[in-house]
């Protein structure tokens, strides 16, 4: 393979010499879906440009391979930019674009307050990423559970999982959507309960671009407190089939797309994953593996008319390695992990009518996921089975959307049903009382909702209305629209093309998770019945700077409010679950004793440079605090409160295609509950829950140290005639920080590995704390071919 690689470097310079490629595509109004006529595309930092013809189209030759931005732009409607388009000679690259009517502009070509795309419903706390800064950013593996890591206010645990962290909430806060579909999880290996994970499941060359919401929801978008997700992809290409090859450290993933008939076209991908085979080789004691798959139908019956169809799934295998090395460690992780399985898909259809003034849009889809673990006492299945768990989550949904524009005003509004099933057999001993039970509960859920926003004074102030609802059959406490009447407000005054100063407030609510609502107690009763939804209410406050040279500076001032947040028994003890989620396993599976407050409040520093020059970067700095009341009403820092989140990416675009990006990431240290040692140490205890035991008493109370890592990568793209071909070297944890977790709490062994007892007493043992480091360097050689 090395000497493939290097052979490659020395003989296709020659071969891709004068090579050059095309970019094209439609241009349409957004609300009508039809085709705008003379729409100027302006190919940005060069003298190229051309117009559309009169069915939209438009069509850019002879452009070297590399990177472009096009700025697009038509008398009436609102300037757009569309940033970082690969060129490639392989294979013709499609930018498809809609445009938002603007009466306010009728008599000139107005170039907005901002190259960078803001909403008129969300005018802070919305930030777009393009499919290629995720490709490129540096220790982000194609992954954009880790490519958000660079924007503001997001942090995740230290450590290799995927949870995402916004603005000091949970990591179940957080809401996925594909092409308007609803996503439960992006990540394999799914925490249920919560959303995250150690590996992204979503397929990048799906992947158009990504918008992140911190805030200010949009009121079509319900049951999330802090962030929502929303994945455009890509269509099939109409003119011909192409596929992509990528091969990394970890797994191999295939991509074909194509036309399908005139009016249809696809997309479609299967990874595979060989972590298994490399992690057994290195001698870890656990031994994942992975396959997914991800496909997209889109058929354009006529200018008015078109469906999608999509699909997402995954495939998860969880082992033990009882050949590793026999270290303190590794007996540790073998003594903790379960043998676990997942599986779990979602599809559904979108169906959207256009009209002169707008356009109806039916969202239906259906998810599930199956969930299994068993684990035995000192792994012997002879032995006593400490966990055998089963469950299964189904839900059935439908959305409604109406979408138009009159005079001046632009409407959403909407309505939404589902129903959900949830059922389990758990059966796992614990310290304190053991959770065995089985349960399985059907209920309907059903929301509405609407919008509406206007641009005054030729277009210098936004402003945006709107309002929702939430109930469901569960109970007859959260049967009731009027309960979670969920009104937002957003406004948005633009001092001049570059400045302007943004606002927005608003009232959110999310259900508990189907853990929380399907727990039962010793009796079988249904424990939680009495639970609420989660109301979150907040308010931004930020300021917007853009140079019109494809950079922007914000800062934002946000607060958040919790109320109704769950306090669960956990191990004797009783927490608020806003401090749960970043673990493998289950969470939400326990009585709920309580409801507790909580707060989340802090200013975030925000520059970004699209590519200019071959530069690109982004520089976010976010101070904040984050704490929730403890069962005695008292605000503590919540599990979450970091304090500080420093992200630096940048990187250079040279000659001859290459790339070089590096990101330097500095969070502050995590808090963390010390161990009830005297709890921990009792042998009754260790010998069905082998770990240490909280303090909740003392919930909170200690901090890791800082963090911080530098990642770093180099890209070399080789234009063929038929072929492209990527080779690139990823490197996370260059520095090579060891960061320190919460050490394990672990038997004191002798010279011949046996426990010894407590001083005194020999119902304990006696104990220590093992050392829990992470931070080796991660490098990953990748080949990616693009026919």
């Amino acid at each position: 393979m090395r000497n493939i690689l290097l052979l490659l470097l020395f003989i296709t310079p020659c071969i891709a010499l004068g090579q050059t490629g095309t970019i094209r595509g439609k241009i349409t109004a957004t609300l009508s879906n039809t085709p705008l006529i003379a729409v100027s595309v302006t190919v940005i930092a060069t003298d190229k440009g051309t117009v559309t013809d009169t069915t939209g189209a438009y069509q850019l030759n002879n452009l070297k391979p590399g990177y472009y931005s096009l700025q697009i732009s038509l008398v009436g409607y609102r300037s757009k930019t569309l940033y970082d388009i690969q060129v490639t000679n392989a294979k013709i690259a499609v930018a498809d674009v809609s445009l938002d009517d603007d009466a306010q502009t009728l008599s000139e070509v107005k170039i907005s307050a901002a190259r960078f795309y803001k909403t008129l419903e969300s005018p802070v706390s919305l930030r777009t990423i393009g499919s290629t800064e995720i490709k490129r950013n540096p220790g982000g593996n194609r992954d954009i559970s880790k490519v958000i890591q660079s924007l503001p206010g997001v942090s995740s645990p230290v450590s290799f999982r995927n949870d995402i962290i916004i603005r000091g909430g949970a990591p179940n806060e957080n809401r996925f959507y594909i092409d308007g579909v609803e996503i439960p999880n992006i990540n394999h290996f799914a925490t249920q309960g919560s959303s995250g994970g150690p590996v992204g499941l979503i397929n990048v060359d799906f992947i158009n671009e990504v918008d992140f919401y911190s805030g200010a929801f949009p009121a079509n978008r319900g049951n999330a407190l802090s962030s929502v997700f929303e994945f455009k992809q890509k269509d099939g290409p109409t003119d011909r089939t192409n596929a992509t090859l990528t091969l990394g450290s970890s797994d191999f993933a295939a991509t074909l797309a194509g036309p399908l008939g005139k009016k249809t076209t696809f997309i479609s991908s299967y990874r595979y994953s060989y972590l298994q085979g490399l992690f057994k080789l290195i001698g870890l004691p656990f031994l994942p593996s992975y396959q997914d798959f991800q496909f997209k139908l889109k058929t354009k019956f006529n200018q008015k008319n078109e469906l999608t169809i999509l699909g997402l799934g995954a495939i998860d295998r969880f082992k033990l390695n009882f050949d590793a090395k026999k270290t303190e460690l590794n007996q540790y992780t073998l003594a903790n992990i379960p043998v676990n399985s997942q599986n779990n898909y979602t599809v559904g259809a979108t169906y959207k009518n256009f009209r002169n003034n707008g356009y109806s849009l039916f969202v239906l889809s259906r998810d599930f996921l199956d969930n299994k673990a068993i684990k035995y006492q000192d792994n012997n299945e002879a032995g006593t089975k400490t966990l055998d768990y089963t469950s299964q989550e189904i839900e059935n949904k439908f959305r409604f959307e109406n979408v138009s524009s009159t005079h001046n005003y632009r409407i959403n509004f909407g309505a939404g049903a589902e129903s959900a099933q949830y059922q389990t057999n758990t059966y796992n001993l614990l310290p304190f009382g053991s959770n065995i039970y089985t349960s399985r509960i059907s209920f309907f859920k059903y929301s509405l909702f609407g919008q509406l926003s206007r641009a005054y004074l030729e277009d210098k102030l936004n402003l945006s209305l709107g309002i929702r609802a939430d109930a469901n059959t569960f109970s007859a406490r959260m049967n009731d629209l009027s309960k979670t009447l969920s009104p937002r407000f957003s406004a948005s005054y633009n001092f001049t093309n570059k400045l302007s100063l943004n606002f927005n407030t608003g009232i959110y609510y999310q259900l508990p998770a189907y853990t929380v609502l399907g727990y039962r107690d010793d009796v079988g009763a249904e424990a939680n019945k009495n639970v609420d939804y989660i109301s979150n209410k907040q308010l931004v406050l930020g300021i917007e700077y853009n140079t019109l040279k494809n950079t922007r500076f914000t800062i934002e001032g946000f607060y958040k409010f919790y109320k109704d947040y769950p306090l669960v028994r956990v191990l004797g003890d009783s927490i608020p679950l806003a401090n749960l989620g970043a673990d493998f396993g289950v969470i939400g599976n326990q009585q709920v004793v309580g409801a507790t407050k909580g707060r989340s409040y802090g200013v975030e520093f925000f520059a970004q440079q699209r590519l200019n020059k071959g530069f690109y970067g982004i520089l976010s700095l976010t101070l904040f605090r984050s704490e929730f009341q403890d069962k005695a009403g008292e605000y503590v820092q919540s599990s979450w409160n970091n304090r500080y989140i420093l992200s630096i990416t940048g990187g250079k675009v040279f000659k001859r295609n290459w790339e070089v990006g590096a990101k330097l990431r500095y969070t502050g240290g995590s808090p963390y509950t010390p161990y009830d040692v005297v709890s921990s140490t009792l042998k009754s205890n260790y010998a069905i829950f082998p770990q240490g035991i909280p303090n909740w008493q003392q919930l909170n109370t200690q901090r890791l140290k800082d963090f911080y890592q530098l990642d770093v990568r180099v890209d070399k793209k080789y234009p063929f005639r038929k072929f492209t071909l990527n080779i690139y070297l990823d490197i996370q944890n260059l520095s090579y920080n060891q960061y320190q977790l919460q050490s394990y709490l672990v038997p004191d062994r002798d010279a011949n590995g046996n426990i010894q007892d407590a001083t005194g007493d020999p119902s304990r043992f006696k104990s220590k704390l093992l050392d829990n480091k992470g931070g080796n360097v991660l490098p990953t050689l990748g080949v990616i071919f693009e026919f």
